[in-house]
């Protein structure tokens, strides 16, 4: 067994804490979680729309620039997995069933009920619910991801440091400071925002799983099946993070792609299919064309307008930070071998598109249900809008248990490849973390999420996703600083060596 670190301790304890006041005093952790979330989305608004903008700057920045051919390991390794899994893995780990959550609810929320500063229902309100998922799914959210994924990932493979977040500062504050407290109360931060991501998510599936069982078989939709469903859940992923990353990680990952596109394209084919193109290619020059507006938007002067900013955009935001340690490093153990700019363009680039994919197939079967008054789909509840939309187009019945699979499919990739990447941070950066160790960070997992689902649903699930983000966006800034300073450092010491070999080599005789 790989030896634990005090920061599994310090980690666990508050997780047991949180999990305790929860269960014990919940309408109080939910009051204060809630007053803590608005001052957060008040006072640091604008602070989370400049930091991921500055963090979608610094990847375009490297991806050109000359730290582009830099490779994320020795100048000889290889890449430890195929593109198309590399793909899969990084996807399914980024997003998870979060997207087949939110590809029909959030469009038709945009559209009908929560609109971006529109008449509910207008022509502009449909075209703006659209393009706003693309802006909260598209690249910025894998900005967030590949910032940390690739100063991680530089800092173990190429440098040899340990698979830490404190180790990737120590160029800026040294070995001797990352080694002590203040590098484990960097990796303990990392670990509570990571269970605190993936637990919220863990939250969101049950929850839908269980929509969609009560659905299609009329099961009891409560808390107490919700919890049943974590329970399984918890089971199977611990089995899948037991037989390893080459193994049950790798192998979900590939069939979850599979089925994911399986159930795209079946929607694709049965539903609006002339619609969806029309929607997609029009959404796509809307983003692109809208991209900086939408990315610097706050309404200071719209209550109404900064309510949904503070509830969409920003809960966004928030949410991708929290998931930034946990998806950051295992994106990175599953990029050795790659150069910088090869990196970037893939996890910027297609991840990005596949989600706009998604959006546009599933949103837009939605949107022409409510559209054409055959169903208000707006007044579903978030778990079952998707199950809504499915019923009224052909093999409705099999995408729906399609989809159920996909999800819970899903929940174990996420939740799996988070007890890996908790294990490695809290047993000193091992990559190949013991199964005990995994196997606490899964119960704790699913515990934190049977209270977080307990205490507050969404909403509660939005408050602990916001209050454990902002000191880890902190945290990101350095790393980036940090990295920048070593990738530097190790150009220029490239350059000396270049220049000293070259004023070394005799000169040829000149040759009257």
């Amino acid at each position: 067994m790989n030896k634990v670190s005090s920061v599994f301790w310090y980690s666990l304890a508050i997780c047991v804490v949180l999990v305790v006041w929860g269960a014990v005093a919940p309408e109080h952790l939910q009051t204060l979680t809630a007053n803590l979330t608005s001052y957060i989305s008040e006072a640091f608004g604008w602070y989370y729309l400049l930091l991921i903008m500055l963090l979608l700057a610094f990847c375009i920045y490297l991806m050109f620039s000359r730290f582009g051919k830099i490779k994320l390991g020795k100048e000889d390794d290889k890449p430890d997995f195929s593109t198309p899994t590399w793909f899969a893995m990084l996807f399914s780990a980024g997003m998870g069933m979060g997207l087949v959550f939110w590809t029909t609810a959030e469009p038709i929320s945009h559209a009908y009920k929560s609109t971006p500063g529109f008449e509910p229902g207008s022509d502009e309100a449909i075209k703006q619910s659209l393009q706003y998922s693309f802006f909260h799914w598209g690249v910025h959210a894998w900005a967030v991801y590949g910032v940390v994924a690739l100063v991680l990932a530089y800092f173990k493979f190429r440098k040899g440091y340990p698979g830490l977040i404190s180790a990737t500062l120590i160029p800026i504050f040294g070995e001797k400071s990352m080694r002590a407290m203040p590098g484990k109360l960097i990796d303990t931060l990392a670990i509570f925002a990571t269970v605190v991501g993936v637990a919220s998510t863990l939250g969101f599936g049950s929850a839908q799983i269980n929509g969609g069982l009560s659905y299609l078989f009329n099961t009891p939709n409560n808390y107490g099946m919700q919890l049943l469903i974590l329970a399984i859940s918890t089971i199977l992923f611990t089995l899948s993070a037991w037989s390893g990353i080459g193994k049950g990680i790798k192998y979900l990952s590939n069939i979850n792609m599979g089925l994911g596109f399986a159930l795209l394209l079946i929607l694709f084919i049965v539903g609006p299919t002339l619609y969806i193109l029309n929607m997609f290619t029009t959404t796509l020059g809307g983003y692109i064309t809208n991209f900086f507006d939408m990315s610097f938007r706050l309404s200071p002067l719209n209550e109404e307008g900064r309510t949904w900013i503070d509830n969409w955009t920003i809960f966004y935001w928030a949410w991708w930070v929290s998931w930034a340690p946990f998806v950051g490093i295992f994106i990175a153990r599953v990029s050795k071998g790659r150069t910088v700019k090869e990196f970037l363009l893939g996890v910027l680039i297609v991840p990005a598109i596949v989600c706009f994919i998604f959006f546009a197939v599933f949103g837009v079967s939605a949107l022409n249900i409510e559209q054409n008054g055959i169903d208000a789909i707006s007044n579903y509840s978030l778990e079952t809008t998707t199950f809504g939309v499915l019923q009224h187009y052909p093999l409705g019945d099999f995408m729906a248990l399609l989809t159920i699979v996909v999800i819970a499919i899903f929940f174990i990739t996420s939740a799996d490849s988070a007890t890996f990447v908790l294990g490695m941070l809290s047993t000193w950066g091992s990559i190949n973390p013991a199964n005990p160790v995994k196997i606490t960070w899964g119960l704790a997992m699913s515990a934190m999420a049977a209270i977080i689902v307990y205490f507050g649903g969404t909403q509660g699930l939005q408050n602990m996703l916001i209050i454990a983000a902002l000191p880890f966006s902190f945290v990101m800034i350095l790393m980036g600083a940090s990295f920048y300073k070593a990738v530097n450092n190790e150009i220029e010491k490239k350059k000396k060596v270049k220049e000293m070999k070259k004023k070394q080599q005799p000169k040829s005789p000149i040759i009257s």
